[in-house]
C-alpha cells in the first residue's frame, strides 16, 4: 500500500479521495521543445513521495532529471537532452551529446575510452544512449493495493554484416515510494558472436555531493586507473569542494556483496543546513555486473561523482580484449541486468544504509 503524506492507504481508500491517480502521482509521455532537444520523446514520473524523474525514450530510455522534494540528486551537463541526430561518434565526440543525468547507458558492443579494436575505430562509450527507443509503452496499473508505473521500449544496435543486438528496457516506480527500478534484457538477435560491453553511468550531483560528502560502498580495494587517480587515492571516497582545473580520477573497486550477490553503494551529504542529510543509493547484482568504476570529477561546473556498475572496465574494448575480460554474446543469447536506485532523505535512512554496507564488509 502506498504511503502518502505520512499515512498508508489501500487502493479503495485512495481512490475515494482523488478524481484520478494523477492527482497524487503517475507517469505521462511528453516531448521536449526548443534547441537541440526539440522533439525528444520523454516520460515524466511522479511517485507522490516527493520523487520526480524523467526517462527519455528518445535517448536510449536513460534517466536525466531526478529530484526529491525539489532537491536534485543527478548531475546535469550543459549539453542537456540533445536529440540523437546530433550524435557524433568518433573519438571523444560522445561528450558533445552527453547530458549527464541520473543514468546514461554505455554499450552495447563498446564502452569506455576510444580505441581501435581489431582494425575497427570505436568512439567513447558506444551508441546505445544515442539510440531512440521503439515499441515504447507508457502506463500504470494497480497490483492489489500497490500502484506501479512504467515506461518500456527497445533499442537496437545493428549493421549489415555486423552486430544485431537489442536492449529491452523497463523503467518503473511505485506510488508512495522513492525508488526507481531499471530492468534490462540484452539479446543477440544476429547470426554471429558479438562483443558485449555494458555499463551504467550513474551520475550524482549537488547537493547529494558537496565538499565533505562521501561515497559509501563495501569496497575491499580501490585501484587507481592512472597516474591522475594516484593523487590522494586514500581519500577516493571523500568529495572535495568544486575545484577549478580538477583532473578526473577513476577507481576500479573490488566490492563485497551479500549472499545473493547484491552490492549497495551511495553518495551521501551529511553537511546540509539544520542537520539534514541527503543522498541516493544504487543496488546491483555482482553476478550480473562484476566490475565497478568510480568516476570522481570534482571540477568547478563539472562537479559530479559517477557510480558505474558494469561488465567491463573503461579503458576501451581493445584493452579488455587483451586482458581477457571482454564479454561476448552468442547468437540467440540473452543477458539480464537489474538496477535499483533510491533516495536517502533522512538521518535514519542514511544510518540504516550505512549499517547495511558495514555488514557486507564485516
Amino acid at each position: 500500500m502506498p504511503v502518502l503524506f505520512g499515512k498508508r492507504y489501500t487502493k479503495a481508500e485512495l481512490l475515494a479521495r482523488v478524481g484520478d491517480v494523477s492527482q497524487v502521482g503517475g507517469v505521462r509521455p511528453v516531448r521536449l521543445a526548443g534547441g537541440k532537444g526539440d522533439g525528444v520523446e520523454a516520460v515524466d514520473f511522479r511517485t507522490g513521495s516527493g520523487l520526480h524523474f524523467v526517462a527519455v525514450p528518445g535517448r536510449g530510455l536513460d534517466i536525466t532529471i531526478a529530484e526529491h522534494n525539489g532537491m536534485p540528486f543527478s548531475w546535469r551537463s550543459a549539453t542537456g537532452e540533445a536529440d540523437a541526430r546530433f550524435f557524433d561518434e568518433p573519438g571523444l565526440c560522445w561528450l558533445r551529446n552527453f547530458p549527464g543525468g541520473l543514468v546514461t547507458t554505455c554499450g552495447l558492443t563498446n564502452a569506455g575510452a576510444p580505441c581501435v579494436d581489431q582494425g575497427e575505430a570505436l568512439g567513447l562509450h558506444g551508441r546505445v544512449s544515442n539510440t531512440p527507443a521503439s515499441n515504447v509503452w507508457t502506463d500504470g496499473e494497480w497490483e492489489g493495493d500497490n500502484y506501479r508505473m512504467w515506461v518500456q521500449g527497445k533499442m537496437r544496435e545493428s549493421r549489415l554484416f555486423g552486430e544485431n543486438i537489442v536492449l529491452k528496457r523497463r523503467v518503473s516506480a511505485m506510488l508512495g515510494e522513492s525508488k526507481i527500478w531499471i530492468d534490462d534484457v540484452v539479446t543477440n538477435e544476429g547470426p554471429r558472436q558479438t562483443p558485449h560491453m555494458f555499463l551504467y553511468h550513474i551520475n550524482g550531483g549537488w547537493p547529494a555531493i558537496d565538499g565533505g560528502s562521501v561515497f559509501v560502498s563495501p569496497t575491499r580495494s580501490a585501484t587507481p586507473r592512472d597516474t591522475d587517480a594516484e593523487v590522494d587515492k586514500e581519500h577516493y571516497y571523500l568529495m572535495e569542494p568544486p575545484t577549478p582545473g580538477f583532473k578526473e580520477r577513476c577507481y576500479y573497486h573490488d566490492m563485497a556483496s551479500d549472499p545473493d550477490g547484491f552490492v549497495y553503494t551511495a553518495l551521501i551529504n551529511k553537511n546540509l543546513p539544520d542537520g539534514r542529510q541527503f543522498g541516493f543509493y544504487v543496488k546491483y547484482n555482482k553476478n550480473e555486473l562484476p566490475l565497478f568504476t568510480q568516476w570522481k570529477q570534482n571540477g568547478a561546473q563539472e562537479y559530479v561523482c559517477g557510480m558505474e556498475p558494469a561488465n567491463c572496465r573503461v579503458e576501451g574494448r581493445s584493452v579488455d580484449r587483451e586482458a581477457g575480460r571482454l564479454q561476448f554474446l552468442e547468437p540467440g543469447e540473452s543477458r539480464e541486468y537489474h538496477i535499483e536506485l533510491g533516495v536517502l532523505a533522512t538521518p535514519v535512512e542514511v544510518a540504516e544504509f550505512e549499517d547495511k554496507v558495514k555488514s557486507l564488509k564485516a
